[in-house]
């Protein structure tokens, strides 16, 4: 008798030893797969922010590029559209004041600027400071007969 309810204690012993390590286990299984999923929901969001602020950027600089070229048709601009020719980089217009009647009674080089950012570029002052300077010239290029034929 003795021995029987020892071998039901050991028993009940090694049940509650294994049901231990199987609540350890599954505790710990529990954790990493906790963890995993913090991580993946923590990268969705942090992907997710990155993808908007993206997008919002980028629906500025398209806003930016269509307001510049549309520039010569907005209230305020100075020029006449017909005069203004857009090249975009690394000024916005070149216009040829007077063309429209058959002359040009000056050039100008317009950097149109939208946004929060009016500040100018570095190769935009440089530009800037090069006009500003006189340092502007006049240059024919003829191409080469056989070229063209």
């Amino acid at each position: 008798m003795v021995s029987c309810l020892m071998v039901d204690y050991i028993e009940f012993i090694l049940i509650a030893i294994a049901a231990a390590l199987i609540i350890i286990v599954a505790f710990k299984i529990g954790r990493i797969t906790g963890r995993k999923k913090e991580a993946k929901d923590w990268e969705s969001n942090k992907i997710e922010s990155i993808v908007k602020e993206r997008i919002k950027l980028s629906r500025a600089v398209l806003g930016g590029q269509f307001s510049e070229q549309l520039a010569p048709y907005l209230p305020g601009f100075d020029f006449n559209p017909n005069e203004c020719r857009f090249i975009g980089k690394p000024i916005d217009f070149v216009v040829f004041k007077g063309m429209d009647e058959g002359r040009v009674d000056e050039i100008v080089l317009v950097e149109v600027k939208s946004g929060k950012n009016r500040n100018l570029s570095k190769i935009e002052r440089a530009l800037r400071d090069a006009v500003k300077d006189g340092r502007v010239s006049w240059q024919q290029y003829d191409v080469p007969e056989g070229v063209t034929k």
